[in-house]
């Protein structure tokens, strides 16, 4: 007899989180309508007729009830809403790189800190990034100078998160807003 080898199968990515339509299986179900009014207690395929009539999906919203909640609404864009959602809950700690040198002109530190300033009103963490290049590691305290520059300029707004320090030839800070975004 020929060996078998049963690979351990693999969980669909697409896998849905609601049942829609024909995938409920149950026989009653309450049903909530488009607006968010109660309906009632009503067979499944009259429940399923009454959205199809108003060209609207009947999706499981609380499979464990008894029987099961059913809302009538358009799937395609409770998806899309959700999908949404999740990305704004996601982009809460977002964290912005500048980078900076410690020979930096006076304009183009006004220009980065400009932008650091749109990210920090925006709600968003600045993580500092200051290279040093040849014999500038040197001179760290020059490098230190131009940091604390940039956190006196943003004080309204920011709180030094993580304080300046040195990583090989980078010093780095990062900054936290203190006004929150409306």
């Amino acid at each position: 007899m020929p060996s078998r080898h049963f690979y351990p199968r693999r969980p669909r990515r697409d896998r849905e989180k609601y049942r829609v339509n024909e995938r409920i299986r149950v026989p009653e179900v309450r049903v909530v309508g488009p607006d968010g009014k109660q309906l009632g207690i009503m067979r499944t395929r009259d429940a399923l007729e009454l959205a199809y009539s108003q060209n609207l999906d009947l999706v499981e919203v609380a499979p464990n009830e008894r029987p099961p909640v059913v809302r009538i609404m358009d799937y395609g864009k409770f998806k899309y809403e959700m999908k949404k959602k999740s990305k704004k809950q996601k982009s809460g700690g977002e964290v912005k790189d500048i980078s900076v040198r410690p020979r930096i002109d006076d304009h183009d530190l006004q220009v980065k800190l400009r932008k650091m300033r749109e990210f920090l009103e925006d709600g968003k963490k600045v993580r500092i990034k200051m290279m040093f290049r040849g014999r500038e590691i040197v001179h760290k305290e020059q490098g230190e100078k131009v940091m604390k520059r940039i956190i006196d300029e943003l004080s309204d707004i920011s709180a030094v998160d993580v304080p300046i320090k040195m990583e090989g030839r980078f010093m780095t800070m990062i900054l936290r807003p203190t006004v929150k975004k409306s």
